[in-house]
């Protein structure tokens, strides 16, 4: 197996940058899908996959939460990341030169306001690495890409404007995943990722989170989502603080399986320093 670490986008998208923070040491393996991303670890191409699971402006990712159970792989650590917008275009071209920028069509609101300021119009992209993989791979002048400053490092881009996002809040949470779960204590600051199904009981939910409140067990998420098309079946994903071996987070989990028809931990991790600077 490659020490390869799989992301979804090109060279110099946020994915990579999340890849340079956690795990400097690997080599960044770009791919065209979450779908390719995961299937590149489980075969065998790649050690662990990196995939975006939130973000603090636009919240959840769409199809992670579904992915991420059938994936066959375990969560072993995060990665939080500040979405840094930079306008990146060819060498030798002065700001007022650009008219037009191309980016991913998430990205392009959050730079609205530094664009209007400069007259600047803007187009969407599939990827905003890949529309600066595009500029630079085609020489092309009068327009520029929005995206971290890693793509015009890549592509051989200079960087014309830094840091112009609207919001200083915009934070993307990555996962960490790999082929086999790594319970250990690793620090102590330990996150546990699981997901479950309710019994088809009164209050059952309810229920089943007074566990967690009365044994001192934090949880940082809970989301619920409709699994196999059918309104009636809700699966709940949840992190909580804590360690599966500590006495409160076991005693809470004991509770949970009473209410519950399936229960599967994803993943035992320690937390990300990033989670606390970015509240």
């Amino acid at each position: 197996m490659a020490d390869l670490i799989a992301f979804q986008g090109e060279l110099g998208a946020y994915g990579h940058e999340a890849c340079r923070k956690a795990v400097p040491d690997m080599e960044p393996l770009p791919c065209r899908t979450f779908e390719d991303t995961i299937e590149a670890v489980t075969s065998g191409r790649a050690a662990k996959a990196m995939v975006p699971v939130e973000n603090t402006t636009y919240g959840r990712v769409a199809d992670i939460h579904r992915l991420l159970p059938q994936s066959g792989l375990h969560i072993v650590g995060e990665a939080f990341v500040r979405v840094r917008i930079s306008l990146m275009a060819m060498p030798g071209q002065n700001l007022a030169d650009i008219k037009h920028v191309r980016a991913h069509l998430v990205l392009l609101p959050q730079a609205r306001k530094f664009l209007d300021t400069q007259n600047i119009t803007s187009e969407a992209a599939a990827d905003s690495a890949g529309a600066a993989a595009e500029i630079a791979a085609n020489k092309t002048m009068g327009i520029g890409a929005l995206a971290s400053e890693i793509a015009a490092e890549i592509h051989g881009l200079n960087v014309l404007a830094r840091d112009i996002e609207d919001h200083g809040h915009n934070t993307t949470r990555f996962l960490v995943m790999a082929p086999k779960a790594d319970m250990t204590r690793r620090a102590d600051n330990m996150l546990t990722t699981f997901i479950f199904q309710v019994r088809n009981i009164p209050a059952a939910l309810y229920k089943a989170m007074g566990g967690f409140a009365t044994n001192g067990v934090n949880m940082t998420k809970l989301e619920s989502y409709m699994v196999g098309g059918a309104f009636t079946a809700t699966q709940f994903y949840a992190d909580i603080e804590g360690h599966p071996d500590d006495p409160g987070v076991a005693r809470a989990l004991e509770e949970l399986d009473y209410f519950t028809n399936k229960i599967e931990i994803l993943g035992v991790y320690p937390s990300d320093p990033g989670r606390h600077e970015t509240t």
